[in-house]
C-alpha cells in the first residue's frame, strides 16, 4: 500500500518501521521542523525524520498542512493512506479527505478516555491501573474519529510514564499492522466514539511539579511516576528545586504531613496518615543519585520538614 506517514518524536518510530517491514511502500514522511537542542542549542531532527532518511525516504517539514503548496505536494504522491502518530499538527479537512482510505491514527490511549497531547503522562498521573494503545479513522475533531482497534496494557503501580511511553510504542506498532491487514482484507469495524466517556489529556508543564505532603503518598507517588522523565516532580529544600525521580509508597505513620519520619531509608509523612519513602533525587546542577547517600551528605536538609 502507498502510505504517506505523518509522525514526529520517538513514539513514532517504531510504527514506520513496522509499515517499513511490512513491505508497505511509504513514499513521504511528513514530520516537524528540525528544533534547537541541548546547552549548545545545536539544530536537531526529530527521530522520525532521522528513521526515515536512513530508509532513504523523502521528508516533507510544511509550516502548516492548511497552505495549498504542501497539500499538492502530498496530493502529488497519491497515497493510499495516511497514517499519523503523533505528529503534533492538527490535519485539515483537505489532507484527511486526500488518500482513497482516509487517515488512521494511533492514539496511546484506551479511547475515548484520555484524548489530547499527553495521554500517557494522564494516565499515569491519575493512578490508572490500565492503558493501551487505540487506533482510529481521524475527522476534523481531536482524537474524536471512529476507533478501529484496541490493545491494552497494565500500569503496574511502580510503572513510570516513560516506561510507560516505551511500552505503548512498541504495542501501537503491533496494532497499526493488525489495523492496515484488516483494511486491506476489508474487515475493519468502525466503533463510534461516546463523548461521555471522554476525558481530555492536556499537555504538561512545569506547574505541576511541586509536591504537596498533605496529599496521600499514592497521590504524589502517581505525580513522581507520571511526571518522569519530564517535567519532574520537585520539593524545596533551602531555597533550591530537588528533583524526585522515585519513589515507594511506604505504609502509614501518626506524624504530621511533610514531616521526615526516618532518614534511611528516607520517609516522609503525607496526607491521611500515610508514609512515602523517596528513593532518588536530583540537586540543582547535579546528577540523578541514591536519596539516603544525597541526604547523608547534605543533613542540613533533613532539619526542615517538606512542606510549608
Amino acid at each position: 500500500m502507498n502510505i504517506i506517514f505523518m509522525g514526529t518524536p520517538e513514539f513514532s518510530v517504531p510504527c514506520l518501521e513496522r509499515l517499513i517491514a511490512d513491505g508497505h511502500n511509504v513514499s513521504l514522511v511528513v514530520t516537524q521542523a528540525d528544533k534547537p537542542k541541548g546547552r549548545g542549542q545545536k539544530l536537531t531532527p526529530p527521530p522520525v525524520k532521522v528513521c526515515a532518511l536512513e530508509h532513504d525516504i523523502p521528508v516533507l517539514q510544511p509550516k502548516s498542512l492548511r497552505d495549498a503548496e504542501t497539500q499538492a505536494t502530498l496530493r502529488d504522491y497519491a497515497p493510499e493512506l495516511i497514517v499519523v502518530v503523533a505528529y503534533g499538527k492538527i490535519l485539515p479537512r483537505e489532507v484527511l479527505e486526500l488518500p482513497m482510505h482516509g487517515c488512521i491514527n494511533v492514539h496511546a490511549s484506551l479511547l475515548p478516555r484520555y484524548r489530547g497531547a499527553a495521554p500517557i503522562q494522564w494516565a499515569v498521573l491519575n493512578g490508572e491501573s490500565e492503558s493501551g494503545v487505540t487506533t482510529m479513522f481521524m475527522d476534523v475533531g481531536l482524537d474524536t474519529g471512529d476507533m478501529l482497534l484496541k490493545d491494552v496494557c497494565p500500569i503496574p503501580q511502580d510503572m513510570t510514564a516513560g516506561e510507560l511511553h516505551d511500552r505503548l510504542s512498541e504495542m501501537g506498532a503491533a496494532l497499526l499492522s493488525r489495523t492496515i491487514d484488516k483494511l486491506q482484507a476489508g474487515t475493519l469495524e468502525r466503533i463510534p466514539q461516546q463523548d461521555e466517556e471522554s476525558c481530555y489529556a492536556s499537555m504538561l508543564d512545569k506547574s505541576l511539579c511541586a509536591m504537596d505532603f498533605s496529599k496521600t503518598a499514592k497521590q504524589l507517588h502517581d505525580q513522581v511516576r507520571g511526571l518522569s522523565p519530564w517535567p519532574v516532580a520537585t520539593v524545596e529544600r533551602g531555597g533550591k528545586k530537588l528533583k524526585i525521580h522515585r519513589t515507594k509508597v511506604a505504609g502509614t505513620c501518626e506524624a504530621a504531613p511533610g514531616l521526615i519520619v526516618s532518614t534511611e531509608p528516607l520517609c516522609v509523612a503525607c496526607g491521611e496518615g500515610t508514609l512515602l519513602e523517596i528513593c532518588e533525587v536530583q540537586a540543582e546542577g547535579g546528577k540523578r543519585m541514591d536519596a539516603v547517600a544525597y541526604f547523608r551528605g547534605h543533613p542540613a536538609a533533613c532539619m526542615t520538614p517538606f512542606a510549608d
